[in-house]
């Protein structure tokens, strides 16, 4: 059974090494509000906590909408879960396959060719090669590229890069969906392809954790909301009574 467990789980990242908190802050010129993040750690060490003692149970059937203004702590959240960063305090644990389309292009290689990458890709995904070369109808279906996927990526428009990458990325069914805001690249015709292909993906996952501004979205795909705040967890509970939080943490009228 699919599930992620974290446990007071906390990240810093190193700034640069100062002598003085007093020399960092005044050059440079953090507000209050940002002061109250960074913590001289000795006498070199300059530390900002991206994340502070989270703790979080994911079962089947949560759909889980992160909120919080920029740099509050959503993607590097998101990038403890899928295994980009390893605590560096606290413990992670979890079961069943994850898929995060948070960088769809990793694994792609521009010098080879369309047929490579698909494979290379599905590898980077935890595919056998056998299992990644059975993405291949699949995801010549949906992108139509046809006799470009002979050649190397360094050729295609940006556009078919974009395709290329996300019929791959969402190729294979994970049972945890991380996504960070929804596709909002592309054509129209392909905007429209890619949100009908994530609809029916995100209707088989057994978990999805989903990074976003939009209400309408968070409001459309997620049964449960977390509001983040410097690096912590300050709400966790419906997305209507989530998202009112965080308006008036934001001093929005509703």
């Amino acid at each position: 059974m699919a599930h992620i467990q974290l446990s007071n789980v906390s990240i810093d990242f190193p700034v640069f090494t100062t002598r003085s908190r007093g020399l960092l802050n005044t050059v440079l010129g953090l507000p209050m509000r940002d002061k109250a993040r960074v913590e001289a750690s000795g006498l070199r060490q300059v530390s900002v906590h991206a994340l502070r003692d989270v703790s979080l149970l994911l079962r089947p059937g949560d759909r889980v909408g992160l909120i919080g203004s920029n740099g509050a702590g959503k993607t590097t959240l998101l990038r403890v879960l899928s295994g980009v960063y390893e605590p560096m305090q606290g413990e992670l644990s979890f079961s069943g396959r994850i898929a995060a389309l948070t960088d769809i292009m990793l694994g792609m290689d521009v010098d080879a060719t369309g047929y490579d990458n698909i494979i290379m890709r599905g590898i980077v995904m935890g595919l056998t090669r056998k299992q990644a070369m059975g993405l291949i109808p699949s995801v010549e279906a949906f992108t139509q590229l046809g006799e470009h996927l002979q050649l190397p990526v360094r050729t295609y428009s940006q556009g078919m890069l974009l395709r290329l990458a996300f019929a791959v990325s969402t190729s294979v069914v994970p049972d945890i969906l991380l996504m960070d805001e929804m596709i909002g690249a592309g054509d129209a015709k392909f905007f429209s392809q890619a949100k009908e292909r994530i609809n029916g993906l995100i209707e088989q996952v057994s978990i999805l954790v989903l990074a976003s501004h939009n209400e309408v979205i968070l409001k459309s795909f997620c049964n449960r909301a977390l509001v983040l705040k410097d690096g912590c967890v300050v709400m966790d509970g419906s997305v209507d009574d989530a998202l009112a939080f965080h308006n008036v943490q934001q001093g929005v009228s509703p």
